[in-house]
């Protein structure tokens, strides 16, 4: 599809909507007719925004326009910073490999990688699939969207996946996040199991505004997470964490191979949303669990440190800035 013609016609219709006159820049633009959809590269952020429009309407109104099923967009400056994230990582996957660590796993998520880096912004982690097994791998799978994203993935990569749940109570895991995961692992047919854990000191102290409890409690479950591992004998144990990214995404500590699914992939929250929305996991634009919920109303200067947490991906390109803001001001809906 020409440049020139989807310029006029963005141009144009920000003009009815009527958005500010500004000069719409395209670097490139990719019509996949299989799946219907248009991607459109803008050279930088701002002129990804503009393509984009106010709360969307723009890409909206281009997408009826052209009559195709998807209009997409991606500032090249962010595919270059994905590309150097992804080479990061495959640095640190091939000097596992070089030294003998799980060569035979660590050789698909290089081949994964390495895919990726060659066909994007067009490469599709769901047609990514192998048959073969590649051996025993425990997924932390939390019920949200992030730890989703790296079941599924894990499990069109070939793993005889098991996973697994730490429930600290509803406080922490409500019913609806419980749903996800019954749904998923049906889907799947991947086993599932729970494991039950005492929460009751982080959740009082919490509750008492000692602290923010979100560090805490992730690296409680992070703790019963590999505990468990170890207890079965499982070597390979996959996150769903979108933070640290590249070579931080991978790490190995007693022999236990830790992956950080997303970072590892520099998946965007986009991405992973996008991926999981096809398994019909239900995503909340709320921030956190029923016990942050709470924690946030009766001690309202610890929403900075959830800000801060937020803001972290959002420097990092992780989260779209109209994302993060939709997640701040939901932290403040009760005010």
């Amino acid at each position: 599809m020409e440049s020139s013609y989807l310029k006029k016609m963005i141009e144009e219709l920000r003009e009815e909507i009527g958005h500010e006159r500004v000069d719409v820049n395209i670097k490139e633009a990719i019509f996949n007719k299989r799946k219907d959809e248009l991607i459109i590269i803008a050279p930088d952020r701002s002129d990804k925004s503009a393509i984009i429009g106010k709360g969307g309407w723009v890409a909206g109104r281009l997408k009826e326009a052209l009559g195709v099923g998807r209009v997409h967009v991606e500032a090249y400056t962010d595919i270059i910073l994905k590309k150097y994230r992804i080479k990061l990582s495959l640095d640190k996957i091939e000097s596992l490999i070089k030294k003998g660590i799980f060569p035979d796993q660590l050789k698909v998520f290089r081949d994964l990688l390495q895919e990726r880096l060659d066909k994007i912004p067009e490469f599709d982690l769901l047609e990514y699939k192998i048959e073969d097994l590649k051996g025993e791998a425990i997924v932390a799978l939390s019920g949200g969207v992030d730890s989703s994203f790296s079941t599924i993935i894990a499990k069109n990569l070939g793993f005889e996946i098991k996973a697994v749940t730490v429930d600290p109570g509803s406080i922490i895991l409500p019913r609806h996040v419980k749903e996800n995961i019954k749904r998923l692992s049906k889907t799947l047919k991947i086993e599932h199991e729970y494991i039950k854990a005492d929460f009751s000191d982080i959740i009082k102290e919490a509750l008492e505004g000692k602290f923010h409890p979100c560090g805490r409690c992730s690296k409680r479950i992070n703790d019963k997470i590999l505990d468990y591992a170890r207890d079965q004998n499982i070597k390979i144990v996959i996150f769903g964490d979108l933070l640290p990214t590249s070579s931080q995404a991978v790490n190995l500590g007693d022999d236990i191979l830790r992956l950080n699914l997303p970072a590892l992939l520099a998946a965007s929250k986009q991405e992973v949303k996008r991926v999981v929305s096809q398994f019909n996991i239900r995503g909340y634009e709320v921030f956190g669990c029923p016990l942050l919920g709470e924690v946030h109303k009766k001690f309202p200067h610890l929403r900075r440190y959830s800000i801060q947490r937020i803001l972290r991906e959002t420097r990092a390109g992780i989260l779209e800035p109209g994302e993060a803001l939709t997640l701040i001001l939901g932290l403040f809906k009760e005010l």
